[in-house]
């Protein structure tokens, strides 16, 4: 049987960061994914990073302090928040980034400007500097691996966030010279470049993933986590770890067992990568392990798209917070700002009605009209293509409503009414259009003020997409300490065992989301802790 003094299960953001960090305390790691891809959800995101207090903020002269982020989490979390770990988040966050700008390839900037996404609440940032990103990295370093990095529905390419109207980027984007030397070294932005990073420091230090290695159970010796045995394509195999095994095998949002008994509501479309199966947490059930956040998701809407290899979710993170848009429920209303947070969003979709016993706003649609499409497209088609089939088409709002087995008066009701307020650039219903977080995400053209958001829906034919209640991924699993460490019913710790990212109970955060990048900062430090804490014994 190989040994490792360390074992990491996962090669997301939290199994590489944990990676580099045990091997920079002297370990021997073993990196093991079960995919025949690296890099997980992370290298499908955007990229982005929420850590209060970094370094960068202070450099860029923007004022931050654990107790304004404290404050800050604590208003959002309905006392969902685990205060412990939300202040070990906290302190270890700035720590974090710092380090891996020392000893690794990442790199950080903030996205100024970018605010936290409920910027009016006490302690959070209407003005950014939480939420900090990777500068462009050139996959040719990584040689062979380069295109072993798994690539989503929506990569972004060669461009960083903040070149794009989401981070306020120049108009018009990127020149097309720039773009064409960019590509010549596969010069990666968003969740591409942080994954290209991770994996950068990773293979520096010798680090080498072994891919379709699927792990299936925790090796144990007199209570001890000493391996894990593999389901592979040439049969079972054995790994030991002298020290410890951490998982870090995201989240169980595509086993449709593990979402009917654990999350709060209907997830219809998980956004990740498939294999998040919730391997890691049935590893962690069999010996012992307590749970912990359970019924949380880190929710986003989407709808179904197309694609040449079958049908994308797709997330409507951006498209539904743009002017001449609305989302109605199944009796054509509108129920929420479309342009709240998705995660916040998320939460509308698990309303019940108590009389008929459904969920209220599940089934949804995005209704748009024909300058939406001009204006913007939807999900990577331009305005100027040929609108797709996949989109229902009507000439007016009655036809559409038809279309869509929704009530026509009561969604012609619902339209003019919205464009009624549109027209004084006001939502008495929901306050669309009121916080800086709406406003940043709709059309940066229309200016600082609430018509970035809001605009009627008044120039025929009109259309609308299906909105589905999707995920990130899951919050839940085993619970750990302030080291990493996974423990038991009894909350001693599990010799042997930790756990990082997704595949742990994310209690730091609750129900919450606290900014661009919020799953990725609590990925990335509870990844270095738990890296540093199982190798701490070769260390010493």
């Amino acid at each position: 049987m190989q040994q490792f003094d360390v074992v990491v299960l996962g090669s997301g953001a939290a199994g590489m960061t944990a990676a580099i960090r045990a091997a920079a305390a002297g370990a021997s790691v073993g990196l093991f994914e079960k995919a025949d891809t690296v890099g997980g959800t992370a290298a499908w995101s955007g990229g982005m990073v929420w850590v209060p207090g970094n370094p960068q903020m202070a450099e860029l002269g923007i004022p931050d302090s654990r107790e304004e982020a404290l404050t800050y989490l604590d208003s959002l979390s309905l006392g969902s928040i685990d205060r412990q770990a939300a202040e070990r988040f906290v302190d270890t966050g700035p720590e974090m980034v710092r380090w891996m700008e020392e000893h690794t390839p990442v790199r950080f900037q903030v996205l100024q400007g970018f605010p936290d996404y409920h910027p009016e609440n006490p302690g959070a940032k209407p003005n950014g500097g939480r939420s900090m990103e990777c500068p462009l990295f050139p996959f040719a370093d990584l040689g062979e691996w380069g295109p072993r990095v798994t690539m989503g529905p929506q990569l972004s390419g060669n461009v960083t966030i903040a070149e794009t109207p989401l981070g306020r980027g120049a108009p018009g984007g990127v020149p097309a010279a720039e773009l064409a030397r960019r590509k010549e070294r596969d010069e990666r932005g968003t969740g591409q470049a942080l994954a290209g990073r991770l994996l950068k420091g990773c293979l520096d230090r010798g680090i080498e993933p072994r891919t379709g290695m699927r792990a299936a159970r925790l090796l144990t010796e007199d209570g001890r986590v000493v391996g894990v045995r593999f389901d592979t394509a040439d049969g079972p195999v054995g790994v030991g770890a002298t020290r410890g095994v951490i998982i870090a095998t995201g989240g169980f949002e595509w086993d449709a067992e593990l979402v009917d008994a654990f999350l709060r509501g209907p997830l219809d479309r998980p956004a990740s990568v498939p294999t998040n199966t919730g391997d890691g947490l049935r590893m962690a059930m069999r010996v012992g392990a307590a749970l912990g956040n359970m019924r949380e998701a880190w929710w986003a809407p989407t709808i179904d798209v197309p694609t040449p290899t079958g049908t994308a979710s797709w997330l409507v993170n951006g498209e539904r917070t743009r002017p001449r848009s609305i989302i109605v429920n199944s009796r054509g209303k509108r129920f929420a700002n479309e342009a709240v947070n998705y995660n916040a969003f998320g939460a509308a979709f698990h309303v019940v009605d108590v009389t008929t016993f459904e969920y209220m706003n599940n089934p949804a649609w995005m209704v748009f009209d024909h300058g939406y499409w001009t204006s913007y497209g939807l999900a990577g088609t331009r305005g100027d293509a040929v609108v797709p089939s996949w989109v229902t088409r009507a000439d007016s709002i009655e036809a559409l409503a038809d279309q869509l087995g929704v009530q026509p008066d009561a969604l012609a009701s619902t339209v003019k009414r919205f464009n009624e307020n549109a027209a004084d650039e006001c939502d008495p219903d929901f306050g669309r259009g009121g916080s800086a977080v709406d406003k940043w995400w709709g059309d940066p053209s229309k200016g600082t003020g609430p018509a970035a958001t809001l605009g009627p829906l008044d120039t025929a034919p009109y259309y609308a997409v299906r909105v589905y209640s999707g995920a990130l991924g899951t919050k839940g699993g085993p619970r750990t300490d302030a080291q990493g460490r996974v423990l038991d019913v009894d909350l001693e710790p599990i010799a042997g065992l930790y756990a990082a990212g997704n595949a742990m109970a994310v209690t730091a955060m609750g129900m919450t989301y606290g900014g661009a990048g919020g799953t990725l900062g609590p990925a990335l430090v509870s990844g270095y802790v738990a890296g540093d804490a199982a190798a701490a014994p070769v260390q010493r």
